[in-house]
């Protein structure tokens, strides 16, 4: 297990060892993370619990989709609190995150690196 949380046999059972699948998956979650993140920063800040929840969940998916499971975790962590209407520690969660996904793209890229040689 990485300092991020990639579980590498696990995602590339996942893709079936599909390589041009994983580095387009991959793709994605370097577009599409940072907006869903910054969303959840938003609803977090304002207190959008309903939102919390959704973003939260979506997040988890994309996360949980590429193995990143302490991420995922956080997420999870995250959804939870919002469907119990906890929001008092949001933000210490979402700090936690946010410290763990800013690793998660140079983890992946010598993740790719190691299993293209």
């Amino acid at each position: 297990m990485s300092q991020v949380g990639v579980n590498l046999p696990e995602l590339l059972m996942r893709v079936e060892n599909d390589l041009a699948l994983l580095d387009e998956l991959i793709g994605i979650f370097t577009e599409e993370s940072p907006l869903l993140l910054q969303a959840l920063r938003e609803s977090i800040a304002n207190r959008d619990i309903k939102n919390v929840e959704v973003r939260s969940h979506s997040l988890k998916g994309m996360l949980s989709g590429l193995s990143l499971t302490r991420a995922a975790a956080m997420a999870s962590q995250l959804e939870q609190m919002a469907r119990e209407q906890k929001p008092s520690g949001f933000e210490d969660v979402l700090t936690l995150l946010e410290f763990e996904m800013a690793n998660l793209l140079p983890e992946l890229d010598a993740y790719m690196a190691e299993v293209q040689q």
